[in-house]
């Protein structure tokens, strides 16, 4: 992916065509074996990295004029610090092996055209005084750099990641493998949030067919001909992600005490079923299995002429399971009470945000002081209870 993005993008590859090393790493772009003096007068040599602002996987204008160096700072030949364009001055460990020390900022009127422009700018600036030095050093050595052909989980790269500076944080997801059981409403969005992280399989268990009323409460927005069609919801909702991604894996099957053994070998299971008696064989299952899930549920009713109630988000991992079974009704249904099964896309979204949420929580991504594995959202007095510790956090 990472060659195949230089050759589409006229920049990039005018770049490696003049000799410069030119990586994908992490995200970034990345020109090393840059000359530089140091504060002793000495030449070294670092690395520029640049945010990538991609579209069809080709490199468009750049979306800051700022970049990153790794090294000392730059200096003169008389080793005082070009000071001219200093920004910030301080470690971003980018990738495991990717390390910026300094940030530079050197911005033109209208900005920088294309990453050739805005690399050779910042090429001249702090190789020009190493190069008075020694005139025999330079950053074009026609090295044959093999950029980072990574088993990327994406079908294209994740520059938002890059762009928030948070690739190490996100690398905490990679190589997990998630299962999410049932994909009606908060299933499909706990997939819709899934799909846009680093983990490496993402299973789909349901049996059901995707028909008309998923539609209003599923992301996305389904065609009549798609409708007309009566896929699976598995097959659907994997249509529609592997677009973004691969990995995806569909299940078009309902879990049962004789196929429970499918969950055995997932990180994180996502239960999103509202049969009772099926919920407690899978909640079993997965402690006796030593696996972390969440399960999520909805009770809504209709008072008055307004409909209020809860969302529920119940979290059970080897810091926590003793509450679940006093937590969770395992009557059909998230509560008999609420035999409508009303469910609403905002609150789909919602419990499908809390759970996601308490899952990157457990995984490091997210710090977590409370290590709560039990909260409601309350709809009318606009309240989210954790009720583990007895108090409102929201």
């Amino acid at each position: 992916m990472s060659q195949q993005l230089i050759s589409l993008s006229p920049d990039l590859k005018q770049l490696q065509d003049e000799g410069y090393e030119v990586a994908i790493i992490a995200n970034h772009l990345v020109i090393s074996h840059v000359p530089y003096v140091t504060s002793q007068g000495l030449v070294e040599y670092g690395r520029l990295v640049s945010e990538l602002t991609l579209s069809s996987n080709r490199a468009i204008k750049p979306s800051t004029h700022v970049i990153d160096f790794e090294g000392e700072f730059p200096c003169h030949k008389n080793g005082e610090a070009i000071e001219a364009i200093r920004y910030v001055s301080s470690q971003k460990q980018l990738a495991p092996e990717l390390i910026a020390h300094h940030s530079f900022s050197n911005k033109p009127p209208q900005g920088y055209a294309d990453y050739y422009e805005k690399v050779t700018r910042y090429l001249d600036i702090i190789s020009n005084p190493a190069k008075s030095l020694d005139p025999s050093c330079t950053a074009k050595t026609f090295k044959v750099i093999h950029s980072e052909e990574d088993e990327n989980v994406f079908n294209y790269l994740d520059t938002n990641s890059s762009r928030a500076g948070i690739n190490m944080i996100s690398r905490k997801l990679n190589n997990q493998k998630i299962a999410i059981v049932g994909l009606g409403g908060t299933g499909a969005y706990i997939l819709d949030l899934i799909a846009k992280s680093p983990v490496k399989e993402i299973h789909l268990f349901d049996g059901d067919e995707f028909i008309q009323h998923n539609a209003f409460r599923t992301p996305g927005a389904a065609t009549e001909q798609q409708l007309d069609r009566m896929p699976k919801k598995v097959d659907y909702l994997k249509e529609i992600y592997s677009g973004m991604r691969k990995g995806i894996i569909a299940n078009d099957f309902y879990l049962t005490p004789t196929n429970m053994d499918a969950l055995c070998d997932f990180d994180f299971v996502f239960i999103s079923i509202d049969k009772g008696d099926i919920k407690r064989e899978i909640f079993t299952y997965l402690e006796n299995h030593d696996i972390s899930f969440v399960d999520v549920g909805i009770g809504v009713e209709a008072i008055d002429d307004q409909l209020i109630g809860m969302v529920r988000t119940t979290a059970s991992s080897p810091k926590q399971r003793s509450h679940i079974g006093h937590k969770v009704s395992f009557e059909e249904g998230e509560n008999a009470a609420y035999t409508s099964n009303i469910q609403i896309a905002e609150l789909n979204a919602l419990n499908a945000s809390l759970a996601v949420i308490k899952w990157k929580k457990l995984a490091g991504f997210y710090q977590d002081l409370n290590h709560e594995h039990h909260s409601v959202y309350t709809i009318n007095v606009d309240m989210l209870t954790d009720e583990d510790h007895a108090t409102q956090i929201c």
